[in-house]
């Protein structure tokens, strides 16, 4: 082969990488801003021809005390319901992807008439808290750590409840292996959360956009590494279940298609040995679906839980 050809040859491949390069730069940016970046866009709340949206309207006639705290430099947010009854048992409700603490005042009132006090957090990046880039439960669990501890701080006899639904249920689980989590964290509730950040994102890019997970998705985990210093595999709900010693309740629907069905058994069966789990399919939910679907099963289940391991 001539020099020349190969020149040619050279240039024409090295413009070509360089072309799928500058594409798969201009693709992670792109579904960076989409993912990660903070969008203040109203969130879909409880429709008025839900069976909870009597739920929601008695929510809001209880008076709210608006909290805050400052977390990682961050001042955040929330909503504080007393229970009727004086009560030393609290729920930490925390809200799922590009949602805040409004879109939860149905799982609020659930609890609210369990007996229990109540407290709905805006994650940040979320709400009426600050912040601009959402981390998937990575530092969110920070977050929920640094609520239950100024709960325990300001009531030392405190029991406290986890619950999150869909992002909010990964964060919960994030945090239950982590020593800084108060021992007054003593049971958690997930509804529909996801196993791992990466797991979602690749099932996201099939599923919404038909994309493989190499390059975008890698470019994308190797992006937030830089702007926010971990990598996707690092947010992970099941190596943080397999250290777990706290009595979890694992929820889902069985036609969940945004946050794969799936991911229940992966979450369930990573939980560690001995540590006490209990899990919950119901039947034609979608996601994030399951107590609309079947308010009384999902009630139920929730006291009966919180009967055995919190003596509601």
């Amino acid at each position: 082969m001539k020099k020349s050809t190969k020149k040619k040859l050279t240039i024409w491949s090295s413009s070509i990488v360089a072309l799928l390069l500058l594409i798969d730069l201009g693709a992670t940016f792109y579904f960076y801003n989409i993912a990660y970046v903070r969008n203040d866009i109203p969130t879909n709340q409880v429709e008025s021809s839900s069976k909870n949206f009597p739920l929601v309207k008695k929510f809001d006639q209880l008076e709210k005390t608006d909290l805050t705290i400052k977390n990682d430099g961050l001042k955040l947010k929330a909503w504080y319901v007393p229970a009727e009854k004086k009560t030393n048992k609290t729920v930490i409700v925390v809200h799922g992807f590009r949602q805040s603490k409004e879109t939860m005042r149905q799982y609020g009132q659930l609890f609210h008439e369990l007996g229990y006090n109540v407290l709905l957090p805006d994650n940040r990046a979320a709400g009426d808290s600050e912040g601009q880039l959402i981390t998937y439960g990575f530092h969110d669990k920070k977050d929920v750590i640094a609520w239950a501890k100024k709960l325990t701080d300001e009531n030392p006899k405190t029991n406290i409840t986890l619950f999150g639904l869909s992002m909010g249920a990964a964060t919960v689980m994030m945090a239950s292996n982590q020593e800084e989590l108060p021992d007054s964290v003593n049971s958690i509730i997930e509804d529909c959360g996801y196993s791992d950040a990466w797991s979602e994102i690749t099932y996201q890019a099939k599923s919404t956009y038909n994309i493989p997970p190499f390059p975008l998705v890698y470019s994308l985990s190797a992006m937030n590494k830089v702007r926010q210093g971990w990598f996707l595999k690092e947010a992970s709900a099941t190596q943080a279940l397999s250290e777990n010693k706290r009595p979890i309740l694992l929820i889902h629907g069985d036609s969940d298609t945004y946050v794969p069905t799936a991911m229940l058994y992966d979450n369930y069966k990573a939980v560690k040995a001995g540590t006490p789990k209990e899990m919950l399919l119901i039947k034609g939910a979608a996601h994030a679906k399951a107590f609309e679907t079947n308010p009384s099963l999902y009630q139920q289940t929730i006291e009966k839980f919180l009967k055995k391991y919190n003596g509601l």
